[in-house]
């Protein structure tokens, strides 16, 4: 009597290989998130500056621009954006009305498919 036994498992292999195969990729279903990155913060963290002082940083190239909001211990503060190569220069300055403080520059925008990006960094305002 023949074993059966090689053919089996050959079967079953094929069965679960072919069971993993039927879900696929989840990036060929939906695209993935590519968030807004940050970077070249200045002043640099921590550093101590006066009121109204300038500050910038650059947004990457798959920022959608009109989303990037700036804020200062809860100010919405306006920023200048510019086209620098294939990212945004975004320039500001701080309100005059924080002094002798420590503030969070915060960041938020959206990127691709709406995913949301954020950032920020610490600076010491002076008198």
């Amino acid at each position: 009597m023949k074993s059966n036994r090689p053919l089996w498992i050959l079967l079953l292999m094929m069965a679960t290989t072919t069971h993993a195969w039927a879900y696929g990729s989840s990036s060929s279903s939906k695209k993935a998130c590519d968030k807004p990155k940050f970077s070249e913060f200045s002043p640099i963290n921590n550093a101590l500056v006066r009121a109204k002082s300038a500050f910038s940083f650059v947004a990457s190239g798959n920022t959608h621009p009109e989303s990037i909001e700036v804020s200062v211990k809860d100010q919405i503060v306006p920023v200048t954006i510019t086209p620098k190569n294939q990212s945004f220069l975004v320039t500001g300055a701080l309100p005059e009305t924080l002094t002798k403080d420590f503030a969070r520059i915060n960041i938020t925008a959206n990127g691709p498919n709406q995913c949301k990006g954020s950032a920020g960094w610490l600076i010491k305002i002076m008198e």
